[in-house]
C-alpha cells in the first residue's frame, strides 16, 4: 500500500511521530493538559484500535497511540474509557523524567536528526505532543492517582533512537530518505493522514510506513520494531501470571504486520482480539 507515495518519506514520517516525545521532553510538557471543550458528537468522536489479552484472572488491554494529535477529535470515551477505568495501572513505552533531561544530542543522519527535522511538519500539520495519547493518558492516570509504569527508561529509549543507523549509501536507497528541503511542506499532509486515520482505527497509513522502514532499512526495523515487540510481548506474558487488570498503551506501530505484538504473542501460544 503505497498510494500516497510514503515509501521516501517513511523514516521522517515514522520518527517524527515517534521521537518528538523524546525531543520535546519537559516537565512542563509530561503532563499537560486535554482541551476541555471537544466535541462529544458521535459524528466528531474517534475509534482507535484497542486490543485485549486476557485468561482466567487477568485482563491486560493493549491501546494503539499516537504520540502527536490536534486535540479537536474526541477519543477517549467509549471503549477506550472503559477499559482504562476497569485497569489498576497504565503502561506506557516510556515515562517523561519529572526533572529536565539532558540536551538531546541528535548527530547529522541519526533517528533523532530526522525527528528534529520533522518537529515543524507536525506544528504544520496542526499536532502536538501534548494532544498525543501518551500524555492524554498520563494525565488521566495521575488524576485518578492511578499508577503509571514504563516498559523502557527514558535513557533507554533515547539510546535506541541515537543508535539508529544512517540510511544505506549510495544510489537510490539514500535518495528515498534524504531531509527534504522543506519537510514542513512535504510532510504535514502524510502525518495528517496517519492522524485521521487512526483516530478512524484504521491503521494502514501506519502500516505502510511502518513497512516502507522495513524495506528501506532492517537494521533500523529490527530496533524500532522486532526486538522490542518481542520484549513486550514477554512483559505481557509474564503479567498474564499476575491477576487484575492493566492498561497497555504503546504506538499503533507496534500493533501491525507480521512482527507486531499481537504476532509476538500468538507465537507463544496467547490470543489477542481487537474489542472496538
Amino acid at each position: 500500500m503505497d498510494r500516497m507515495g510514503w515509501a521516501p518519506r517513511a523514516r521522517h514520517v515514522l520518527l517524527a511521530l515517534a521521537g518528538l516525545t523524546l525531543l520535546t521532553a519537559s516537565p512542563s510538557s509530561a503532563r499537560p493538559e486535554y482541551p476541555t471543550t471537544l466535541p462529544h458528537d458521535e459524528a466528531s468522536c474517534a475509534r482507535p484500535s484497542l486490543w485485549v489479552v486476557s485468561d482466567a484472572d487477568t485482563t491486560i488491554y493493549l491501546f494503539g497511540t499516537i504520540h502527536t494529535h490536534d486535540g479537536r477529535t474526541h477519543w477517549f470515551d467509549h471503549a477506550v474509557r472503559l477499559a482504562f477505568d476497569a485497569s489498576s495501572t497504565l503502561v506506557l513505552e516510556t515515562l517523561i523524567p519529572t526533572e529536565p533531561p539532558r540536551p538531546v544530542a541528535a548527530p547529522q543522519g541519526s533517528g533523532l536528526s530526522l525527528a528534529k527535522a520533522t518537529v515543524q511538519s507536525a506544528r504544520q500539520a496542526g499536532l502536538s505532543v501534548q494532544f498525543g495519547a501518551d500524555m492524554v493518558l498520563a494525565r488521566a492516570a495521575d488524576a485518578d492517582g492511578k499508577p503509571i509504569i514504563g516498559l523502557e527508561s527514558f535513557d533507554e529509549q533515547l539510546r535506541m533512537y541515537q543508535s539508529l543507523p544512517s540510511p544505506a549509501r549510495p544510489a537510490a536507497a539514500a535518495a528515498a530518505v534524504a531531509p527534504p528541503p522543506h519537510p514542513e511542506q512535504s510532510l504535514a499532509p502524510y502525518l495528517r493522514t496517519m492522524v485521521d486515520g487512526w483516530n478512524r482505527g484504521d491503521s494502514r497509513p501506519i502500516e505502510a510506513v511502518v513497512g516502507a522502514v522495513r524495506t528501506q532499512s532492517p537494521q533500523a526495523y529490527r530496533r524500532l520494531f522486532t526486538d522490542r515487540n518481542t520484549a513486550w510481548a514477554q512483559w505481557i506474558a509474564q503479567r498474564l501470571e499476575q491477576p487484575g487488570t492493566v492498561f497497555v498503551a504503546v504506538g499503533t506501530g507496534h500493533l501491525v504486520g507480521s512482527d507486531s505484538v499481537q504476532a509476538k504473542l500468538a507465537a507463544a501460544g496467547i490470543r489477542s482480539g481487537r474489542i472496538n
